[in-house]
């Protein structure tokens, strides 16, 4: 899913983003940097906000 079919779907949904940020824990602003594009979502607290939105797929735990 792209963010902007994440932004779409809390849209349809009627559920703001800032909601979605303080019921999962995260800040408002983390949550609005990963759909804008302004973190990378390599690692860290990004990448757990764009998999939790499903912009990223789960990662695997097979490292060698």
């Amino acid at each position: 899913m792209t963010p902007q079919q994440v932004k779409a779907q809390f849209h349809a949904q009627g559920i703001p983003v800032s909601q979605w940020a303080d019921a999962n824990g995260y800040r408002r602003s983390d949550v609005y940097r990963v759909l804008n594009g302004f973190a990378a979502c390599k690692r860290g607290l990004p990448h757990e906000i764009a998999v939790k939105l499903g912009i990223k797929p789960t990662p695997s735990k097979t490292l060698a």
